[in-house]
């Protein structure tokens, strides 16, 4: 089998023993245009604050580059695959004709033609609007959000999109995630998948928001589920959702043409990168919740019960596993923290110290923030640099630190920030538990597994054991195990994954004394998080930050900015 991610730099393909999940080879392609966030590509068109877009050619050469290679390296016959699966970021979505065309590539200078990744988060405000009105409304759909749907989402970002460029809103025949396009695009089959149906798309029930509330939110929005579905001929205006571990389709001789498969092996149903990894780590079971940290962290979890959690992305039936409820929660920075506080904010000395040790900074300075004792730096941190997602669902809060004296080193804000994530992946727990919906095991996937340290400050943050993937390539991996499910090695998700997916239990346990110090820290990290989460002052700094950049911000230039 070949699994294929496609993450936020970068695409993977993975190449996977069918019998015990054994990676025997891999690649990795980095996106040439990476997060499109300052101007357009080749050309002097500018975004505004909080945009984040992506380029498809990007994801297209993935395939022609990144699978040949990971069946070279695995030193197979192209013959010999007989699956191929794939997982996307959500909600990363984009406009397209009705045959699947990218509205970027007919008008490449208006910004609201190209696709919209996951953090993109200018469309706060449209979000706002959608939560505001579906709570005065009662939707019945909106307490599965846990309250709020969030900025990320196929909803608010195509409402963005309508108010302030209407001619690419009625061009777009479609608004489909990445996650249904690139199977599109495999294929030659147009399809839906329950997952990022459910999560980014706000179905629940049978159904898509109405078209009189969405009417309410703008009378030209109330056609907006016509460009995410796929209909039923026998039953005009019903949405199809393909299943997870499904069959697509087949690749078509185009794409055997890129990737160098064969034509006509099985194309599993689109997943979500996070989603996917639970198949990945072999915790398809009610209880057992992942977290995939990497420059974010999704936490995702099967369960056999339904309730409503405060600020949780969302609960699917179906979701993650058939036949069971699938929870998300998710915090928008995490390693994208760190990496911003050492591109940023480290001395030069750090680097030359760093570099004559044969470390990267990062490995610097994590050992000299594990020589401290617990509170040792006196330093406190909310882990909103990229906003909230869980439990506060609020994209224009932003990072606090305090504690800060003219003795504070950079080793202790590297500390600090780690340390503000763990509190936020607990609070997060705790909301669950709290909600009558247990976790009965935390299992880490993710880039950040390879820094032994956070892990143990996890632990010991958590007080519980953390599991550990025993995998590199989780999302992958999992892609794998779901083409194997879709071609028909196994019987369904939670055969496929006893076989092919794999975890260490208890990698690391919590230390008494450690964690016992960090329940004082905590308990003050609950005060400041709580102190600050009405956004009274950080919405406000945000403004005026938005307001002093001047011409170039979407809302100021015309469609060709953005408007």
């Amino acid at each position: 089998m070949v699994g294929v991610d496609f993450g936020t730099l970068s695409g993977r393909a993975v190449v996977v023993r069918v019998s015990d999940g054994a990676e025997v080879g891999s690649a990795v392609h980095e996106y040439a245009h990476g997060v499109i966030e300052e101007h357009l590509p080749d050309s002097s068109v500018r975004l505004g604050p909080d945009w984040a877009l992506q380029s498809p050619q990007d994801w297209l050469d993935v395939l022609r580059f990144a699978v040949p290679a990971a069946i070279s390296a695995a030193g197979v016959s192209p013959s010999q695959v007989v699956g191929v699966g794939t997982d996307f970021t959500a909600c990363t979505v984009l406009p397209t004709t009705a045959d699947g065309t990218p509205l970027c590539s007919e008008t490449p200078s208006l910004p609201h033609a190209w696709p919209k990744l996951w953090k993109h988060h200018a469309a706060q405000a449209h979000a706002d609007r959608i939560n505001a009105l579906a709570a005065s409304r009662g939707e019945s759909w909106l307490p599965r959000y846990g309250g709020k749907i969030s900025s990320e989402w196929e909803f608010a970002k195509g409402l963005q999109v309508l108010e302030e460029d209407p001619s690419v809103y009625e061009r777009a025949q479609r608004w489909i995630e990445a996650a249904d396009w690139i199977v599109w695009q495999l294929t030659g089959v147009e399809t839906r998948n329950v997952c990022t149906a459910g999560y980014k798309g706000i179905y629940q029930d049978g159904g898509y928001p109405s078209a009189e509330f969405l009417s309410a939110l703008n009378p030209d929005f109330a056609d907006f589920v016509h460009k995410l579905t796929v209909t039923e001929p026998s039953t005009p205006g019903a949405p199809v959702l393909a299943p997870l571990g499904g069959l697509a389709g087949r690749l078509t001789a185009r794409a055997a043409g890129w990737t160098g498969l064969p034509e006509g092996i099985a194309v599993a149903v689109g997943n979500v990168d996070a989603h996917v990894t639970a198949a990945a780590a072999d915790a398809v079971r009610p209880g057992q919740m992942v977290a995939i940290m990497g420059t974010s962290t999704c936490h995702v979890m099967p369960s056999d019960r339904l309730a409503e959690v405060p600020g949780m992305c969302g609960v699917v039936r179906d979701g993650i596993v058939p036949g069971l409820w699938g929870y998300e929660a998710g915090q928008s920075g995490v390693g994208d923290i760190f990496a911003w506080f050492v591109d940023n904010a480290v001395p030069s000395s750090y680097a030359e110290e760093a570099k004559a040790r044969g470390l990267s900074v990062h490995e610097h300075l994590t050992g000299l923030a594990a020589a401290q004792a617990v509170g040792e730096h006196g330093l406190l941190a909310l882990d909103w640099h990229n906003g909230n997602r869980s439990i506060l669902v609020d994209h224009h809060l932003s990072g606090v630190i305090v504690g800060q004296t003219l003795a504070t080193r950079p080793e202790d804000v590297y500390r600090a920030l780690i340390e503000a994530t763990a509190f936020g992946a607990r609070l997060i727990v705790e909301t669950f538990e709290r909600s009558g919906v247990p976790v009965e095991e935390f299992v880490v996937a993710g880039g950040l597994l390879k820094n032994r340290f956070l892990m143990q400050v996890y632990a010991d943050v958590l007080r519980r054991p953390l599991s550990v993937i025993g995998s590199e390539q989780g999302p992958a991996l999992g892609s794998a195990v779901h083409a194997a499910v879709a071609a028909g090695a196994y019987e369904d998700i939670e055969q496929a994954s006893a076989a092919m997916g794999k975890r260490t239990v208890a990698a690391y346990v919590p230390d008494d004394k450690a964690a016992d110090a960090y329940d004082l820290l905590y308990a003050e990290y609950r005060r400041l998080h709580d102190l600050f989460a009405d956004g009274g002052i950080l919405h406000t700094l945000r403004r005026l930050r938005n307001a002093a950049t001047g011409p170039g911000r979407p809302a100021s230039q015309g469609s060709e900015a953005g408007a």
